[in-house]
């Protein structure tokens, strides 16, 4: 991966580390820190296109509802809908993958994965599921072990600056021009052709982003899109998992074009995790009057994070109790997500395993982008897949009180 210059940055740290160069996303929400870098030259930033300045076309709840992809008929669906996500399902057999967001934490799940490929039980996917840095992860998790240093050296080898730019744009506090580029260095066509392979076997990969328009979540069906097989589908496929790791705020929603009955517009779409910590199925498809049940029976979920609330004193600015704030929300969100799909999990008779960070792991982060930090736990993750002790049969303590009350 390219090493971008050094550049003075506000560097929301911890949950900001992704799979491929995995962006700024809601790990600001453990800490947000300014991180003065003393200035280099630096590669110029593209451009921004009239296209992405121009206005939107205005368009209606109804016509938003009925927009498709066009030319991809079963390129998504919307995540909320039982009956509009069924359209998408896998044909093969098998046990299902969800990978959560997580930001830096994803080291966590890209060492389970590596030590589970180690120990010789890492099975193959019916379908792999992904959001935010989750999605960043999932394409390599999809293709299987032949991919695992691909996720490890993205872990180990990237800096801020490899991911964003300091400079506010129109729609953002930060350019996260370095980080498409890096998306478009990974996302080969080659790539692409592999996916679009194991998708014509029957199997699924999915990546959530949420509609910021609609206000839900929405479900991407890349081997769908991959299968296209042209540039208009690479560059959809790169949009996607781009949007699903996009901060509201801190980086521009993805502007992508739909077609509703022949009427054209655009929508925008941002962080997944808004929506979906991580995405097993729409609720409905867990609840007991659901008529088909679940297509699966075994679905194994990479949290990568703590499901503890850990205490911790915020600095009292803005930066600092933003970022605590946010760091607490996206805790409740997993641990309340973990809960709703055990309980589903039990009702239906889903063998369910679930990694997480574990509450021992105790490691100093000195910062954003902490290369030992991500090492340590890339380690701990790779020994516990490796020893087969990485996913638990058990509901995790969900208790508010945490490990880290008497």
């Amino acid at each position: 991966m390219a090493h971008f210059s050094r550049l003075p940055v506000l560097a929301v740290a911890a949950c900001a580390l992704l799979a491929l160069a995995p962006p700024v996303e809601w790990a600001l929400a453990q800490q947000i820190t300014v991180v003065k870098k003393r200035a280099a030259k630096k590669k110029p930033a593209p451009k921004e296109t009239k296209n992405e300045e121009q206005e939107r076309t205005p368009f209606s709840a109804e016509e938003d509802e009925a927009a498709a992809i066009p030319g991809i008929a079963d390129a998504r669906a919307w995540g909320d809908s039982a009956t509009d996500f069924a359209r998408l399902l896998p044909q093969a057999s098998g046990p299902w993958l969800a990978i959560s967001g997580g930001g830096a934490d994803g080291a966590y799940g890209a060492g389970v994965l590596a030590g589970w490929t180690e120990s010789g039980s890492r099975p193959e996917f019916a379908a792999v599921t992904g959001s935010s840095i989750g999605a960043l992860i999932a394409p390599f998790a999809f293709l299987g072990p032949r991919h695992d240093d691909d996720i490890r050296k993205n872990f180990t080898t990237i800096s801020a600056a490899d991911i964003f730019e300091d400079r506010q744009t129109s729609d953002s506090l930060f350019d996260y021009w370095p980080l498409r580029r890096q998306i478009e260095q990974q996302i080969s066509p080659n790539l692409l052709a592999e996916i679009a392979a194991e998708h014509a076997r029957g199997r699924r990969l999915f990546v959530a982003t949420t509609n910021l328009d609609a206000g839900r979540r929405v479900i991407w069906n890349m081997g769908a899109i991959a299968a296209r097989g042209d540039d208009k589908s690479l560059k959809l496929f790169r949009d996607v998992l781009l949007a699903s790791s996009s901060i509201p705020g801190f980086f521009s929603p993805v502007r992508i074009e739909v077609d509703s009955n022949g009427k054209r517009f655009v929508e925008i779409h941002g962080d997944g995790t808004l929506t979906t910590p991580f995405f097993a199925l729409p609720e409905s498809m867990l609840s007991a009057s659901f008529p088909a049940g679940p297509p699966f029976t075994q679905l194994y979920v990479i949290v990568n994070s703590k499901l503890d609330p850990e205490f911790k004193m915020p600095d009292h600015n803005i930066p600092g109790v933003l970022g605590r704030s946010i760091g607490v929300a996206l805790t409740s969100a997993l641990r309340s997500e973990v809960a709703l799909v055990y309980a589903g999990a039990q009702r239906h008779g889903i063998a369910l395993r679930i990694a997480h960070v574990d509450p021992s792991f105790i490691y100093p982060s000195r910062g954003p982008f902490d290369g030992k930090y991500m090492q340590a736990l890339y380690e701990f993750g790779l020994a516990a897949g490796r020893k087969g002790t990485a996913f638990g049969d058990s509901l995790p303590n969900l208790s508010l009180r945490g490990h880290n009350v008497q």
